[in-house]
């Protein structure tokens, strides 16, 4: 184990204000409700949802491009940035905030980063259990900051030193490999969206809340080996969004409210979230709706961000897996969703 220095410059120092955006519905996509498995009563529509393309971009894409045609400008570096910022990534620092660098082979040198503080937790117990001597902690890191300068980012200033040894013996221009861990429940609800038939998730359906081990099992080893995406314990992030669904954040003094979509870490913040908007609506017909979900690559997404593109990012948030400030669950508490209603168009580290 060594450590990594440098990292004090992107430690988190941003909150999201997301406790006052409304969740909205919209026409624009097909109806395809989860698992127990994930924490949400009723269902494996979602999961054998009908009209789901292999191409996971070209599912996206086609849902969400703007109705009128147009083509929206690319995001620059610091938008996309920004657009993350507000999102915390949990690592391993010793006191000064140098990263844990691990070997999980001879030839490897890894840091990780954990979207779950409570896998980074995890680790942290795991590490300390090997050598209580070491003074480390866990630290929160913007997501935004690190992207292009450190997932992404040239390596050649990088120090690594032994545990106890000064900067003076940091070996320079060593070879890090950084690894983005997404919640293991995440990765396989991904998977499980992307492997299902709808012939599955009427089987899943049917059972209910009387699923059997046996059906569950079959669920999960058929997500585990024909994903087509999502592989990866590490670096494939997978994004959640349902299709129907806006929110509306308040403007400013003077401003006009704006019409956002959301998009989830968190498959169960996102079902959860869009149940308890559903069960407040009064007609029957939109509270039997079912969420189209799609999942997408968060790589593949800010790739597309950085070109120009039939879907208006800048009207799309990204909502942490862990609510920084306002809990997720009283969105749209204070002004009540349905006055707001509107039509429009465990693991530790993963492979080690």
């Amino acid at each position: 184990m060594k450590f990594l220095s440098g990292f004090a410059a992107v430690v988190l120092s941003i909150g999201a204000n997301v406790g006052d955006a409304v969740p909205l519905l919209s026409n624009s996509a097909t109806f395809t409700t989860l698992s127990g498995m994930f924490g949400i009563s009723r269902g494996g529509g979602l999961f054998g949802g009908a009209g789901k393309k292999k191409d996971s971009v070209e599912d996206v894409r086609d849902k969400l491009r703007a109705e009128s045609g147009e083509t929206f400008p690319a995001l620059s570096q610091q938008e996309i940035e920004e657009w993350l910022g507000h999102i915390p990534v949990f690592a391993v620092t010793d006191s000064n905030g140098a990263g844990v660098v691990l070997k999980p082979d001879n030839s490897t040198s890894v840091m990780y980063f954990f979207l779950s503080p409570q896998m980074a937790n995890a680790t942290l117990a795991q590490l300390k259990s090997t050598n209580d001597e070491l003074d480390l902690k866990l630290s929160a890191f913007s997501l935004g900051k690190i992207w292009f300068k450190i997932l992404n980012g040239d390596q050649s200033d990088i120090k690594l030193k032994q545990p106890g040894a000064d900067d003076s013996e940091a070996e320079i221009g060593g070879k890090v490999e950084y690894r983005l861990v997404p919640d293991t429940r995440d990765l396989l609800g991904a998977r499980m969206l992307l492997t299902m038939t709808p012939e599955d998730g009427e089987e899943m359906k049917k059972a209910g809340d009387e699923m059997t081990p046996e059906l569950a099992q079959k669920a999960v080893e058929k997500a585990m080996t024909e994903s087509p995406e999502f592989k990866e314990n590490y670096n494939e992030i997978p994004i959640f969004l349902i299709a129907q669904m806006r929110m509306q954040k308040p403007g400013g003094e003077g401003e006009e409210a704006k019409t956002i979509l959301p998009m989830y870490f968190s498959l169960q913040t996102m079902v959860s979230t869009w149940q308890q908007f559903m069960s407040s609506q009064s007609d029957p017909d939109l509270k039997s709706m079912e969420p189209a979900i799609n999942v997408m690559n968060l790589h593949k997404l800010v790739e597309m961000m950085s070109k120009p593109s039939e879907i208006d990012f800048r009207s799309c948030l990204l909502l942490p897996p862990v609510p920084v400030g306002p809990k997720q669950s009283d969105l749209g508490a204070e002004s009540g969703a349905s006055s707001s209603v509107g039509m429009g168009s465990g693991g530790t580290l993963g492979d080690l």
